[in-house]
């Protein structure tokens, strides 16, 4: 193999909920927002007290964080960028993601100490590119996500071999080249080069003819219309041992306004499938129920991106909404004298058979044959959210495993 370390494993934290299921299901290293300046306005993101608890606490597990600063930042607004750049290095994160050359400049000034990663909202796809950052102060560069891997190859060869290259792997993508779109802001105002998209390319079109307006046509045959632009999720997840071979140093999963759930499973998954990987990197061949795992969380139709040419991405055409087919319902807080202490989710009943998600495990079948609530009396259904209640087990599980339940689509 042309390069025998194992690359980082890269998850997103959109809030405190998010960061804590990425430490705990194997994530080398985070990445998350700030109150301004990042690419997703909709999480709760951190502001510098929490930023600077979320740095202290990963440090502590070994773990890295990675601060977004990757929007396009105009005429006063960007008047606030030193001292958000002095607040990011006094808080300790280990990197700042920049998307403009200025940005990447002025952080080399105001924070010299801090290294700086260019975002993919750069669309860098080219060696000659790629090496310049390097010249001018980025330790690493977020890959463009229409590369193939050939391309990737060809770029690693010819870029300085300090310089990292980061490749998302997993997740959402978009219709709009590295995610550089003004289609939201077209229809509904709200720029996504500033973390406010709307996601226009998820909804469903119709023609109108200027002389009919109240007539719409379908353009595909379907009464709900088209969804022409909604692109597919992103699953690498079988091809890890490629990207690795390609040159890519780090692998970053897509989802800082995605769920908690999601977070934990997908960065479990992968921890587990790079874990393989490290293994016996001749041989990578993850298990089917590891591949399966990326389809118990919320996701549209996967492939394999723009990787294999002979492969190419399509537009899911039918809908522009997710499958989820499983829930959570119940967090493990402990274990004791055969019993899980558990808090609630969702609405759970005895009977019903639930997965136990585990840390860097399989996911283990247990049927709910008993729930005691805090008073101690048995109850049929947990349908109080936040609640804690009991449930028979004579097998202990890890506080933070998840209890899950497949819920048939009606």
């Amino acid at each position: 193999m042309s390069r025998v370390s194992l690359p980082e494993l890269l998850a997103p934290a959109g809030d405190q909920e998010r960061l804590e299921a990425a430490l705990l299901f194997g994530a080398d290293a985070v990445y998350l927002g700030g109150k301004s300046f990042g690419m997703r306005a909709g999480p709760q993101n951190f502001d510098q007290t929490q930023l600077a608890a979320a740095v202290e606490r990963c440090h502590r597990q070994g773990v890295k964080v990675y601060l977004t600063c990757n929007t396009l930042p105009r005429g006063e607004e960007a008047e606030h960028l030193p001292e958000f750049i002095r607040n990011a290095s006094r808080a300790g994160v280990d990197a700042l993601i920049v998307a403009d050359i200025g940005v990447l400049m002025m952080a080399r000034r105001e924070a010299p100490e801090l290294a700086v990663h260019i975002s993919t909202q750069m669309g860098v796809v080219n060696h000659f590119t790629a090496t310049e950052l390097y010249h001018l102060g980025a330790s690493r560069v977020v890959l463009a996500r229409e590369l193939s891997l050939d391309e990737i190859a060809f770029l690693r060869d010819r870029t300085p071999p300090e310089l990292e290259l980061e490749a998302f792997v997993h997740g959402a993508m978009c219709v709009s080249f590295s995610g550089r779109c003004m289609l939201s802001q077209y229809l509904v105002g709200r720029d996504a080069n500033r973390g406010e998209c709307a996601q226009p390319c998820r909804w469903g079109y119709h023609l109108v003819e200027e002389k009919r307006l109240n007539q719409p046509f379908p353009i595909y045959e379907d009464e709900k219309g088209t969804y022409i632009l909604n692109a597919q999720d992103m699953c690498m997840l079988e091809h890890l041992d490629k990207l690795q071979r390609a040159g890519i140093t780090s692998f970053k999963i897509e989802g800082r306004a995605k769920s908690a759930y999601y977070v934990a499973v997908v960065t479990g998954a992968y921890r587990q499938a790079m874990d393989l990987l490290a293994k016996d990197p001749d041989n990578y061949n993850p298990p089917a129920w590891l591949v399966e795992e990326t389809r118990k969380v919320s996701h549209r139709q996967y492939c394999t991106g723009f990787f294999f040419p002979d492969q190419p991405p399509n537009q899911y055409l039918k809908s522009g909404g997710y499958v989820r087919d499983w829930e959570v319902v119940a967090v493990v807080e402990g274990w004791q004298d055969g019993e899980l202490l558990c808090r609630e989710k969702n609405r759970f009943s005895q009977g019903e058979t639930v997965e136990v998600m585990q840390p860097m495990k399989p996911p283990v079948r247990l049927e709910i044959t008993a729930i005691t609530d805090e008073e101690g009396q048995v109850i049929e259904t947990a349908r109080h959210p936040h609640m804690l209640v009991k449930i028979p087990s004579a097998q202990p599980f890890a506080p933070g495993s998840l209890l899950r339940i497949r819920r048939e689509e009606e």
